[in-house]
């Protein structure tokens, strides 16, 4: 364990110990508002089908939002897209609160939580992309880089432990407006904080590939005037492994939601409802143990064949749900499930790392949180409604069967962990969008 200690005092070294301080309290909100936004308007409404609208369109805005962000972050860089992204989500969080608790229908609510939802800065995925960038510029080699990505999925996974129980918290001492009010302050101070940090500038965006090399940020002395600089090249295509490894972040989404419903159910019909939180908390628990264990794990052991590992560990980690039947049983069934949740979540995101133009690196996070947030609104809404027509193992089925098809993906897609000549530049060479 020494080693891995080692690395992650590497990894902490690369941008500072001020950068996961603000990176973690800037992507808090993003586990907040969900939850947040459903306690709010289920309270000022007294309408649990308002609370799911408000709710569902959170989720699409962020699922439909967080690519197009992570976009404008590679091609402007990140510190103009995350400070207008931050302050922009914390008025449309702000203008959700006072629009609930001036009891505003459920369209104008829907639509604000859209908003809401869209202006999300995506700081766990730019926070990913650029350490990575740190780690590349420092010439790195691909362990510390997997490290890395494993210390980001520990804060993620913290992150939406941590952000539900203080919503709870909020809603039980006070309101649930007052964790909706923080999560816009946090939005606001340290998403900011995140822009501003010096490190921003490890990330070249895109836009500037065309100004000439040497010449500032001015004109380039040289072309004539009057004509135009060359046109902006094609953006660089995307491997078709990178479309099953968002298919399968996607479907990772879908066992979330379908667990979150089937332990909701459970411990409603166990008289214990109160407990569905901390089982579900437990769960996020071990998920972030599991993924801080993965600085661990062997070289030697490529990233497809950690990928095919984590399906495996899904699917028959998550066949025990079906016939638990008590609370000491799902305590265990899903503390055990969540050993394999952050093993598949941080390979897709080493996977993806590798393959995908470095121009794109930051859609390409983006797009995997995404896919994760739609996956599990969606999953939430089928599951719970099998849940309540037909019990707590409905639900668990379709997390079974999610965890299936993310074992069919991970057996049938070519992906290599090694870097494609035209994605990643020659030794020597700039890295991509890493000055």
């Amino acid at each position: 364990m020494t080693a891995a200690t080692a690395a992650f005092r590497r990894v902490l070294a690369l941008g500072g110990p001020l950068l996961p301080v603000v990176s973690f309290l800037g992507r808090l909100p993003t586990a907040m508002c969900q939850f947040g936004s459903l306690l709010l308007v289920a309270e000022t409404s007294g309408s649990p089908a308002t609370a799911g609208l408000v709710g569902g369109a959170l989720a699409a805005g962020q699922t439909a939002g967080g690519p197009l962000l992570g976009r404008l972050a590679d091609r402007h860089g990140q510190r103009p897209v995350v400070l207008a992204a931050c302050w922009f989500d914390a008025l449309a969080v702000t203008a959700l609160v006072l629009a609930a608790l001036a009891r505003t229908g459920a369209l104008p609510l829907a639509l604000i939580a859209l908003l809401a939802g869209a202006g999300v800065p995506q700081i766990g995925p730019l926070a990913r992309t650029r350490l990575v960038a740190l780690a590349r510029r420092a010439r790195a080699d691909d362990r510390l880089v997997h490290t890395a990505l494993s210390f980001e999925g520990t804060l993620d996974e913290v992150s939406f432990v941590l952000g539900p129980a203080l919503v709870g918290l909020s809603a039980t001492v006070a309101h649930p407006a007052v964790a909706l009010a923080l999560a816009a302050l946090l939005l606001a101070v340290c998403g900011s904080a995140f822009a501003l940090h010096p490190t921003a500038a490890a990330l070249r965006p895109t836009g500037e590939a065309l100004r000439p090399t040497g010449a500032g940020a001015g004109p380039d002395p040289d072309r004539p005037r009057g004509r135009r600089p060359a046109a902006r090249p094609a953006r660089a295509r995307m491997p078709r492994a990178v479309h099953a490894m968002r298919a399968s972040m996607a479907l990772q989404g879908a066992l979330f939601g379908a667990c979150q419903s089937g332990i909701t159910a459970l411990t409603a019909d166990l008289h214990r409802p109160a407990q569905a939180g901390l089982v579900y908390a437990a769960m996020g628990v071990m998920s972030a143990v599991a993924g801080l264990s993965l600085a661990a794990v062997p070289a030697r052991i490529g990233l497809p064949a950690r990928w095919r590992a984590a399906a495996v560990a899904l699917t028959a980690l998550s066949v025990p749900l079906l016939f638990v039947r008590s609370l000491g049983a799902l305590y265990l069934a899903v503390v055990v499930l969540g050993a394999a949740f952050a093993p598949h979540l941080i390979t897709l995101f080493g996977l993806t790392e590798r393959l995908v133009p470095a121009a794109r690196l930051a859609e390409s996070m983006a797009f995997l949180t995404s896919a994760v947030v739609g996956g599990q609104a969606l999953s939430l809404a089928a599951s719970g409604r099998l849940a309540e027509a037909y019990g707590p193992s409905a639900a668990f089925a379709v997390a079974v069967g999610a965890a299936v098809l993310i074992l069919g993906l991970a057996l049938t897609t070519r992906a290599t962990d090694r870097p494609a000549a035209a994605v990643r530049p020659a030794a020597g060479a700039p890295a991509g969008s890493v000055r």
